[in-house]
């Protein structure tokens, strides 16, 4: 039997806020839109969800198709509903975001988007709907979740210094960091294995580099912990 719902309902989009790390600076995935409303402004990587779709498979099909960005971890974050929040018509957005490694994903625009690229946090403004407001939520959920989980494992790559670990810290938390406490907390958590390798190509005495234990990250992802600086 065929049930007929004759109320009026709102249309169900999704967004991605995707994160990367580059040279100490937190980056923000965006695309360009090509069509009204908002043409040529940036925006979050997102769109409608279908009909025989879950909103996280819609995530990663549109992630895929505006940005080649595949295989990721997402996470939800919140969900958007203010009344005016699209201009063309009632719209709730279930947003996502997600932590990636930026050397591991090539982005290429693809479908309705204008272009693909990777902006500093800070850069990030105007953006098209209410997506400044998505990207501030992100901010913050993001420096909330530095102090139970290292989402450091998600941003560095697989070898690092620890100057590269605390820049990420102070990045996100948006102020600077005492070394030596830093330091101190860190290697305290046992989440940190040396190698017998230290920086090369570098004119001032090379750093020791280190990578995550990959089994004690997945322990205290799983249990959390509190890490206060």
């Amino acid at each position: 039997m065929t049930y007929r719902y004759d109320h009026p309902r709102p249309a169900l989009t999704v967004d991605c806020v995707v994160f990367g790390l580059d040279e100490g600076d937190l980056k923000l995935l965006l695309v360009q839109r090509s069509q009204e409303p908002f043409r040529h402004r940036w925006a979050l990587p997102g769109g409608l969800v279908g009909m025989e779709e879950s909103a996280e498979r819609a995530a990663r099909r549109e992630l895929e198709e505006e940005t080649g960005v595949r295989d990721v971890y997402l996470e939800q974050l919140y969900t958007f509903s203010a009344v005016d929040r699209d201009p063309r018509e009632r719209t709730i957005s279930i947003a996502y975001y997600a932590l990636v490694k930026m050397t591991d994903h090539v982005v290429r625009a693809a479908t309705d988007a204008g272009g693909a690229a990777w902006f500093s946090v800070t850069d990030a403004q105007d953006l098209a709907f209410d997506h400044d407001l998505i990207v501030h939520t992100a901010c913050e959920r993001l420096r909330g979740k530095l102090r139970y989980q290292p989402i450091g494992f998600e941003l560095l790559p697989e070898k690092f210094k620890l100057s590269q670990l605390q820049r990420l810290y102070e990045v996100v938390l948006g102020t600077p960091l005492d070394k030596r406490n830093f330091r101190k907390k860190i290697l305290a958590m046992d989440l940190l294995r040396p190698l017998d390798e230290v920086e090369q190509g570098v004119a001032h005495r090379a750093a020791r580099l280190y990578r995550f234990d990959s089994r004690r990250y997945q322990e205290l992802r799983r249990r959390g912990f509190n890490f206060e600086l």
